[in-house]
């Protein structure tokens, strides 16, 4: 298996065999279900998916039952498709757990989640500008302000891409090559150096 669908716990921090203290944050990863299995044959690609996470059958569309049913399965919110060639080892219904992908053995992850939401935010906290103006100047409520556009003659427009206020995070983030810490087999746990994107309790996709 190539990852895993998970729910990011929290933070905690561990000692190395060094001794020094290192922060981990603590992922929940499966147990999933296989619900599909793509080929190339039927589909023109080979991918796995997987369900995680239970959810009730008065929330799920008739289509959706019907695929769930399929795979002899309960209802699941969250489904993500891995691509890779499974389907020599797994079928439809089967149970991925920690223990099938992850080891106690040195290796490094790759973790997607959506970051947390920030709503609008000014030039200062969503781009870093450090505001025009001064005190000394006379200027009183312009310290946080963009500044220029461009020009006023020609074009006539903001350019595209020019940094301005606007709604900040709540976007797909994915942060590349995280050393596992510590797995936990029993608890379907494993703790990764550093931090990953999203709020306590939000879905997260844990790819090798």
């Amino acid at each position: 298996m190539p990852g895993l669908i998970g729910t990011k716990i929290g933070m905690t921090s561990v000692f190395g065999a060094d001794g020094k203290n290192i922060p981990c944050t603590v992922i929940q990863a499966g147990p999933c279900v296989v619900t599909q299995i793509r080929t190339v044959e039927k589909d023109g690609y080979s991918a796995i998916q997987l369900g995680y996470d239970e959810k009730k059958e008065k929330h799920t569309s008739a289509p959706l039952m019907g695929h769930f049913k399929k795979a002899n399965t309960t209802p699941k919110c969250k489904l993500v498709e891995f691509a890779a060639d499974f389907a020599k080892e797994l079928a439809l219904g089967d149970t991925v757990t920690v223990a099938d992908v992850f080891s106690d053995e040195e290796m490094w992850v790759d973790v997607t989640g959506i970051s947390k939401g920030k709503g609008f935010q000014g030039v200062v906290k969503r781009h870093g500008f450090g505001g025009v103006g001064g005190q000394t100047h006379g200027q009183d409520d312009r310290l946080r302000a963009p500044g220029s556009m461009g020009a006023s003659s020609w074009p006539s427009r903001v350019f595209k891409g020019k940094r301005l206020p606007g709604h900040m995070g709540a976007e797909r983030v994915k942060i590349l090559n995280l050393k596992v810490v510590k797995v936990i087999p029993e608890h379907n746990l494993i703790l990764v150096k550093g931090s990953i994107p999203g709020a306590k309790g939000s879905y997260v996709i844990v790819e090798e």
